[in-house]
């Protein structure tokens, strides 16, 4: 008999396994933008450089000005970041920056050390600037914890979508943010990540369920851990069990699972891989595998600020344009077909 699914509430951060970190789902209803690109809105009752309130139905995060998340390091994983809605403009330490929208994703490995920073412009001054992205970190293993730092944008026009068409007529879109499925291919990861290892197994799929869509979860192998988490929706059902707004389950093991939405459809993140089953020590942005490694890195970060921070401000954003682009440590540009960010 098939072990039936136990859910847990979406706290912040959702709960994951290994070989990832942390899950955050950003959902701001930000409004209209003022002309540094911040909220046309009063910012009484909030707790600025460091406000998660919510209040109405936004928060500035550790923005002043823009919302957002002023430079800070990383060392020892990976972040992934996928925008639903919005715009987010990333700036680092190795003088890379980049905007980036819906259906776009950034990987950056962290490894020996990177300070960057994520803001969120909000460029429409005459409507509201809804905004909804999630970033997943993903764990390095340990000889691959001090590679040097990595960042690689995938725009919307390359992501990989299955769109699968139940028997009633229903659509499933699943899009792939790492990972293969039907024989579609994510692009490669990092070249140092877990990911890039083929018998990592990892998988990010955001799915979007038309009402009353059916959509099967396959299979996959025994030593994968996957996490299935409810991000919109009134429910889902499946055999072994609903799974309610706000809630999301560890799946108990590697058999495929019958998804069926509501008539409000629904909106997944599947998260999977094979663990990497080494030591874990965190603190806060670090992440080794020793107590002492932290401490190194600690020191390291206070002495040589990974080799410093080469822009004007903690916080830039780059301006009221609404155009994607990316711009490499080595100088590379890309622009993506001109789009609108919504």
């Amino acid at each position: 008999m098939e072990s039936p699914l136990i859910t847990f509430p979406l706290t912040t951060p959702w709960p994951t396994r290994d070989p990832f970190l942390f899950c955050v789902h950003h959902l701001d209803a930000f409004p209209t933008g003022n002309a540094d690109l911040g909220p046309e809105a009063t910012l009484q009752g909030r707790n600025i450089g460091s406000d998660f309130s919510g209040i109405d139905g936004w928060s500035m995060y550790h923005g002043d000005t823009v919302p957002g998340f002023p430079q800070h390091p990383h060392r020892g994983f990976e972040t992934v970041t996928f925008v639903v809605q919005g715009t987010l403009d990333h700036s680092d330490s190795l003088g890379a920056t980049a905007r980036f929208g819906p259906g776009d994703s950034q990987w950056l490995t962290a490894g020996a050390g990177i300070v960057h920073s994520e803001m969120m412009p909000l460029v429409k001054s005459d409507a509201p600037n809804p905004t909804e992205l999630f970033q997943i970190w993903l764990n390095l293993a340990s000889e691959d914890k001090m590679a040097d730092p990595h960042f690689s944008m995938t725009w919307d026009e390359h992501r990989p979508r299955v769109h699968h068409v139940d028997e009633s007529g229903r659509e499933s879109i699943i899009s792939l943010v790492a990972g293969n499925y039907e024989g579609e291919l994510a692009p490669a990861p990092p070249p140092r990540s877990w990911a890039s290892r083929p018998e990592s197994g990892v998988v990010i799929w955001h799915v979007t369920m038309q009402p009353g869509a059916i959509w099967t979860l396959p299979e996959t192998a025994a030593d994968v851990q996957r996490s299935l988490y409810l991000a919109h929706g009134n429910s889902i059902s499946t055999p072994r069990g609903d799974i309610q707004p706000g809630e999301g389950t560890h799946l108990p093991d590697h058999h495929s699972l019958e998804i069926t939405a509501s008539e409000a459809g629904a909106t997944l993140l599947i998260l999977g891989g094979t663990p990497i089953n080494e030591p874990v020590a965190q603190y806060g942005p670090f992440v080794m595998n020793t107590r002492a490694e932290l401490a190194s890195t600690i020191e390291e970060y206070q002495r040589t600020q990974f080799g410093g921070w080469p822009w004007p401000t903690d916080d830039p954003n780059h301006g009221a344009t609404r155009d994607r682009f990316a711009v490499y440590p080595n100088g590379d540009a890309e622009n993506p077909e001109a789009s609108q960010l919504v």
